[in-house]
């Protein structure tokens, strides 16, 4: 679970994040991320009712959140980052792990 620090709250901070950051997707999420200087990293989901019904929405969020929890600590700078899912059907973890990865690997490189 993400602290409430760790958590992206205002559309403002959406927004920034989503015109700011380099941008990865794939069939079942859309990954912005943009390099911040004050820790700690925080997270935001966007899941849109294109998902499914509630219960699909919240399931999606929940695995999200997982999945993002687990790989924010490993990136060796503060970041912010929007995790957009898809209405797509398929492997979530994979798609962002693949994500992940290659945004990171953009902003390392900047």
């Amino acid at each position: 679970m993400l602290a409430k620090a760790e958590r992206l709250r205002t559309a403002e901070e959406f927004r920034t994040t989503v015109r700011r950051g380099v941008r990865a997707g794939r069939p079942t999420v859309v990954l912005h991320m943009v390099r911040t200087e004050n820790p700690p990293s925080r997270a935001g989901f966007v899941v849109s009712k294109a998902v499914g019904n509630a219960v699909r929405r919240n399931r999606v969020k929940r695995q999200l959140r997982h999945l993002v929890a687990a790989r924010i600590d490993d990136t060796p700078f503060s970041l912010d980052v929007v995790v957009r899912a898809l209405p797509q059907h398929g492997h979530l973890a994979d798609d962002l792990n693949t994500a992940w990865t290659a945004t990171a690997a953009k902003l390392a490189r900047t």
